[in-house]
């Protein structure tokens, strides 16, 4: 079986600079494209993928071998793995990314001016995009569909323990902007698992016009705090849900289970349950004894464990926790004030959800919680890309200024004015 990686040889400054040119050029290429041309590289990759089965297992073998190798643990040996059906959940994410509606040259809000102009904005790419992450080879094809379609070239930077699953997908990538015409510059992997390419990646302000990084906190972190680049990212996901004094009880037990059980290791998992104290008595006992039983460790404030005894003792730093883990803080606050300002002092505004059968205090959290999704009588879970109809995503940015939320194809893009006139001239 024989490494796919390439062994190269470069100075890492020069190779990063010819990958930032090419990509610059490419990018102005691939904004251009129509519609069908982008749809068409999409769709041939997809097939690509299909017909490279047996080339991208066998380069995920390599990977795989060399991560035991390493040591490294079976969860991430997990998210590096592929097999037959996630080569062809790869190949549908491609095509359902054709399907979407293309976002680059819609026009909004066009309105006339006393001078007869019209203006309006034209939502456009934002040019080239680098994206760093870890692990999961399925993310080169998402990203990389993500920007074709969204008019964007992309460097991408995956972890060094799937360089040669990426590299395969690539090549698939390729085949299909072959196939429509368009560069292959447009979508481009770094070939070497050099340490210093990400540190150079990150200053390359005339060639990358915003950094994207997906994976662990301290990832996320080092890129926000080196990046010369504008970052959208979030660092946190220490999501809440909180059950309002006037809740629906037996749907509130179920958002709850939801929204902690469904998957431990994501970002829109709920890692703090708040009840208010007038409802807390009822449904606690009942609802500790179901998360017990589904394997979860619960953390508590001391009205709590006098409501589930087996509940351990919760410190302050359980308030910030982002656990990714079967384990859970639960707090009794008095009303929904007490829970609004938790929510402000300990949560990263990331997705924080109430179940209530109030609309005066359905309104007053999703206008007060200050988070990038604020849901009423529904799980966490939801805040997700896929399932706010925006198809795949690149990540959920909790950050306020362009992209906040699951970042799909428009927050991939940015808006200019346009003025359209008739010969007008200013007084």
């Amino acid at each position: 079986m024989k490494n796919t990686a390439k062994k190269v040889n470069f100075d890492p400054a020069e190779y990063m600079q010819q990958v930032g040119i090419s990509a610059r050029a490419a990018g102005r290429s691939i904004s251009r494209a129509q519609t069908r041309q982008k749809n068409t590289a999409l769709l041939g990759a997809a097939e690509a993928l299909l017909e490279a089965e047996a080339a991208l297992l066998e380069a995920n073998a390599i990977d795989l071998k060399l991560g035991k190798d390493k040591g490294l643990d079976p969860a991430l040996l997990d998210r590096l793995a592929l097999n037959p059906e996630r080569v062809a959940a790869m190949a549908q994410g491609l095509r359902e990314v054709a399907a979407l509606p293309d976002p680059v040259g819609e026009m909004l809000d066009l309105k006339y001016r006393p001078s007869g102009i019209r203006v309006g904005r034209m939502r456009v790419p934002l040019g080239v995009i680098g994206i760093i992450y870890e692990s999961r080879p399925n993310v080169t094809a998402d990203a990389a569909a993500l920007c074709l379609k969204s008019g964007n070239a992309a460097i991408l930077r995956g972890g060094s323990e799937a360089l040669n699953s990426n590299l395969a997908i690539i090549a698939c990538m390729h085949k299909g902007l072959q196939s429509a015409g368009l560069p292959e510059e447009a979508v481009q992997m770094l070939q070497a698992t050099d340490r210093s390419l990400v540190g150079l990646l990150l200053k390359m302000k005339d060639s990358v016009d915003v950094i994207i990084p997906r994976g662990g906190k301290s990832l996320i972190q080092r890129v926000s705090a080196e990046s010369a680049i504008p970052v959208i990212k979030h660092l946190d996901g220490v999501c809440h849900v909180y059950i309002d004094e006037e809740a629906d009880l037996a749907m509130a037990k179920s958002i709850a289970l939801n929204a902690k059980t469904h998957r431990y290791g994501v970002c829109n998992a709920m890692e703090t349950l708040l009840l208010a104290e007038a409802v807390a008595a009822e449904i606690l006992p009942g609802l500790g004894r179901e998360f017990i039983k589904a394997g979860v460790e619960l953390r508590g404030c001391e009205h709590s464990r006098r409501l589930v005894p087996e509940m351990k003792q919760a410190t302050e730093e359980d308030w910030y926790a982002e656990y990714l883990a079967p384990v859970l803080a639960v707090k009794v606050v008095k009303d929904i004030d007490m829970a609004i300002e938790h929510i402000e002092t300990y949560g990263s505004h990331h997705s924080d959800a109430i179940v209530t059968d109030s609309y005066v205090n359905a309104n007053r959290f999703l206008a007060e919680v200050d988070s990038s999704s604020v849901l009423v009588n529904a799980s966490t879970r939801f805040a997700d890309g896929f399932e706010y109809g925006l198809g795949a995503e690149i990540g959920i940015s909790t950050d306020k200024l362009h992209a906040r939320g699951p970042v799909g194809l428009e927050g991939l893009t940015t808006l200019k004015y346009v003025v359209f006139g008739e010969g007008q001239i200013r007084q």
